[in-house]
């Protein structure tokens, strides 16, 4: 491994030493958002999230906040149920990692860890990642051979890192877990810049090295679309991902699912994440300050006066320091870095319907604020903050 690559490895650690006497610090606060100060888990602490996230209020964001979208053409079938008098907040198991394993599908194995060959499958039979839980899930992202034959290398996204690593087939998972997840950001981490490795070593002669970047998109939307776990999730998500496409495009927010410009909203359907009885759920990453607005009231704005989205910094992949001369430790490969924050929040809501889509927009994937908290809201977390829904 070259000398910056190690030395930042040593950062990584005492980045996660650090992070967890600022979550323990934290922790009394977290208690006072839940709700419950005592950490008893009492039914108090279902009902809280009010400092989590900003709830919209008309006299901050103006009166639109009130109101659902009035334009709306899309609807879900007439016999679209979901359950609705349940509290939701703080319900969700804690996580550390997400990974979304690219499988150009929409629907899967009712467990996706039994989909023969994938590797989703070797996730679930390998050795798990040294800095906490990780969340997989299998996603439509496009294959690099658009098909979906699990023989062929395909693409992993990793957050909160906000990276995408190419090249990965079970094979490769055990590296892929030990030399870059086990390394990254977690959902618990202080918001700091980490060092990732943009390559890493084939795990068999004749393999490809796995190759690492910057995902290019400020928000990410994850929507549950298993139909074979819950019709209601196989209904809704294109749905919603059609209203939500509506109004993202004036704003040239809307990006396909192989668009790379810089900037822009991807959304992306997901296997189960639990609660599919309160569809649709939906998981919305942010960027820290994801499009420049988050401290704008729209209530203080001048009558006509338009929001301006700002323009999206792009990533890059940095070379460090001694590139090329490797450790001496078998690390050669490992000769760039990526230098980034990743995703400062995710936004866990469920019972989402296509007229909440433009508020959803407006406040919510633009500004990280919750309209319908109290009957939406299920969890999430604030790096910026020190605060998670667990």
């Amino acid at each position: 491994m070259p000398s910056g690559s190690s030395s930042s490895h040593h950062r990584h650690g005492s980045k996660h030493g650090m992070a967890s006497g600022l979550m323990s610090f934290f922790g009394g606060a977290r208690r006072a958002v839940a709700g419950d100060p005592s950490g008893s888990g009492g039914s108090s602490k279902r009902s809280g999230g009010g400092g989590l996230f900003p709830q919209t209020t008309p006299d901050v964001d103006g009166e639109a906040c009130t109101r659902d979208c009035d334009s709306c053409t899309v609807k879900y079938p007439r016999h679209f149920k979901v359950e609705e008098s349940h509290a939701l907040y703080g319900r969700v198991k804690p996580w550390s990692t997400h990974v979304l394993v690219a499988t150009s599908k929409s629907d899967w194995s009712r467990k996706v860890e039994d989909e023969r060959g994938s590797v989703m499958e070797a996730f679930d039979s390998a050795s798990k990642p040294s800095n906490g839980k990780l969340m997989l899930s299998a996603s439509n992202m496009p294959t690099p051979s658009n098909t979906t034959d699990y023989s062929e290398p395909t693409t992993v996204l990793v957050l909160p890192a906000f990276t995408i690593v190419s090249n990965v087939t079970p094979g490769a998972v055990p590296t892929l877990i030990s030399k870059y997840i086990s390394r990254a950001p977690t959902t618990g981490d202080p918001l700091a810049s980490i060092s990732l490795p943009a390559t890493l070593p084939a795990h068999r002669p004749g393999a490809r090295e796995m190759v690492a970047r910057a995902c290019p998109h400020r928000a990410l939307v994850l929507l549950c679309s298993h139909r074979t776990r819950d019709a209601r999730c196989g209904q809704s998500a294109p749905l919603i991902r059609k209203e939500l496409e509506r109004h993202l495009r004036p704003l040239g927010l809307d990006r396909d699912l192989d668009d790379e410009r810089p900037g822009g909203v991807g959304i992306y359907f997901v296997n189960h994440v639990g609660g599919h009885k309160y569809s649709a759920n939906m998981l919305i990453y942010r960027r820290p300050n994801a499009f420049g607005i988050d401290d704008v009231d729209r209530g203080s704005l001048a009558q006509g006066e338009e929001l301006k989205i700002k323009d999206p910094v792009a990533q890059k992949a940095a070379p460090v320091e001694g590139e090329g001369e490797g450790d001496g430790e078998g690390n050669e490969d490992l000769q760039a870095e990526i230098e980034d924050v990743g995703a400062g929040q995710c936004i866990w809501l469920a019972r989402v319907r296509p007229e909440d889509c433009e508020n959803l927009v407006r406040y919510t994937i633009l500004q990280g604020r919750v309209v319908k908290r109290d009957s939406q809201l299920r969890g999430g977390f604030d790096r910026s903050k020190g605060l998670a829904s667990w």
